[in-house]
């Protein structure tokens, strides 16, 4: 049996500078705890790895490195121009009606007045209905339930973002 050889950008992501791997790392997931965990477990030797290590990282944020993570997220409905990763996880919203995105608009203000940050869900596979059903549901939950709820989601979208990542090597500028 032959070994298989690695993803290229998991090469790429136990060779390349930690300059360029944190940056990386950081849009992936914007809270610098969680890159310097997950910059520190190198070198992987299987994406499996690089997830379990993402996923212990994730584990271990405070309320603070969540704020941080969180703040690199735009609202459902809205993804930031020119942030392919965003506009391709959130493309439930895409076709959606103008009084499906005006209600998740207001559903995403009402969330953020309640909890102080954006309405966080991985959206990668769910319809605009699905996500606002979602943020309906979620802004009776309490701070607390919310925020563990928040960090699950997190891990979602960082085990995605991360198979991608380890599937092919950034492209150089």
């Amino acid at each position: 049996m032959t070994a298989t050889p690695a993803a290229p950008g998991l090469t790429w992501l136990n060779s390349a500078p930690e300059s360029d791997v944190r940056a990386a790392l950081h849009a992936v997931c914007a809270a610098s705890a969680w890159s310097g965990a997950v910059l520190a477990g190198r070198p992987y030797a299987a994406p499996a790895e690089l997830i379990a290590a993402s996923d212990s990282a994730m584990a271990e944020l405070t309320a603070g490195d969540l704020d941080e993570a969180m703040a690199g997220h735009p609202p459902i409905g809205r993804p930031r121009p020119g942030d392919p990763a965003s506009a391709r996880e959130q493309r439930g919203m895409a076709g959606a009606s103008e009084q499906l995105k005006e209600e998740m608009l207001e559903l995403n203000l009402a969330y953020q007045e309640r909890f102080g940050h954006v309405f966080l869900i991985c959206a990668t596979g769910l319809s605009g209905e699905q996500m606002r059903d979602a943020a309906r549901e979620r802004i009776a939950n309490s701070p607390q339930k919310e925020r563990e709820i928040v960090r699950a989601e997190l891990t979602k979208i960082n085990r995605i973002r991360l198979t991608g990542l380890a599937d092919e090597a950034p492209h150089e500028p």
